[in-house]
């Protein structure tokens, strides 16, 4: 009997040290020192299709493309200053050659001569500080790079910057948290914003990736890592009317627009529980928007339909055979 009660208090002890596991709270902010550096792998593949009705040319119209970019970004820490719970910090990135190149496509077009596609290193960077709120500031360089570079560097920050953004206390498995987010992409429609749903979803064993010469990509042999799984969808909700949601920008080119427009997306990030970085992350968007745009007196009207989907990836890399420059 005394064994028994002794194996039924030892599966009691196992439980509550599990529960308490299972309580405690995981900061996910990464752990950064100036001069550290990091690489990234970024997939960036886009699709708009837009159907116009008019009689008319009309200025800041959608234009349909494709877009299929990627880039291997080098990230140097520069400073960080610690304010109260989260540090701000100042850094540069810098794409690396990669032999596949960044391009964009469009319906008809032939693949592009990749030695002349290449990206050019030189002089080429972004410097950009993240604030304690999340939010990127002071970003200078980014008009340098190429159209397709600029986006890859954008879906890269945002996935990078989300650690800013968690609940300063720390978070538990299981938890759930909302936020909204004022749509950044200019549109001919006013008031757009994500409504976004959060959920630290588990831990995972994870790994960062290598990069072989020809683009290859593999599990790194370096040591196993275990990331908090963390999982984001949005939906994108309209202000304004549909009657009446013209934008700013556009009422300075005496213009109005009406129409509507929706749209979801869902993130799945892995952040390490070691070292707070984003280990590897995906984006899923789609979006919709029927609007008309038509001078202020409602004259040439212009009917727009548009139709865009995207996929991003985002990869932290710690080995490649790629030349640094």
């Amino acid at each position: 009997m005394r064994r028994i009660l002794q194996r039924i208090a030892g599966l009691l002890l196992l439980a509550a040290t599990a529960l308490s596991a299972g309580d405690r709270h995981v900061h996910l902010l990464p752990k950064l020192q100036p001069g550290q550096t990091f690489t990234y792998l970024i997939r960036f593949q886009s699709d708009k299709a837009v159907k116009t009705e008019s009689k008319v040319v009309a200025p800041m119209a959608p234009n349909a493309a494709q877009i299929d970019a990627h880039g291997l970004l080098l990230v140097e820490v520069l400073d960080v200053q610690q304010t109260g719970a989260k540090a701000m910090i100042h850094a540069r990135g810098q794409f690396l050659i990669l032999d596949s190149g960044v391009w964009s496509k469009k319906p008809g077009d032939k693949q592009p001569d990749w030695d002349r596609q290449r990206v050019d290193p030189h002089g080429k960077s972004i410097e950009f500080s993240i604030s304690p709120d999340g939010s990127v500031n002071e970003v200078k360089g980014l008009d340098s790079l190429f159209p397709e570079q600029q986006q890859a560097w954008q879906q890269w920050v945002a996935r990078f910057a989300l650690a800013w953004t968690l609940p300063a206390n720390g978070m538990k498995c299981g938890e759930k948290w909302r936020s909204d987010q004022a749509e950044q992409a200019g549109a001919p429609i006013s008031g757009l914003n994500w409504a976004r749903e959060s959920m630290y979803v588990r831990d995972e064993p994870c790994q960062a990736s290598q990069l072989s010469i020809f683009g290859d990509i593999s599990t790194s042999s370096g040591a196993p890592d275990t990331c908090a799984v963390l999982l984001t969808t949005a939906t994108l909700k309209q202000k304004s009317s549909s009657k009446d949601a013209t934008p700013e920008d556009f009422k300075l080119h005496e213009l109005r627009t009406m129409g509507t427009a929706k749209g979801n997306n869902e993130i799945i990030t892995y952040i390490s529980l070691k070292s707070g970085l984003v280990v590897r992350a995906t984006e899923e968007t789609r979006q919709f928007m029927d609007v008309v745009v038509a001078k202020a007196d409602g004259s040439n009207r212009v009917h727009y339909n548009v139709d865009a989907k995207s996929h991003s990836e985002v990869l932290l890399v710690t080995e490649t055979s790629l030349n640094r420059p």
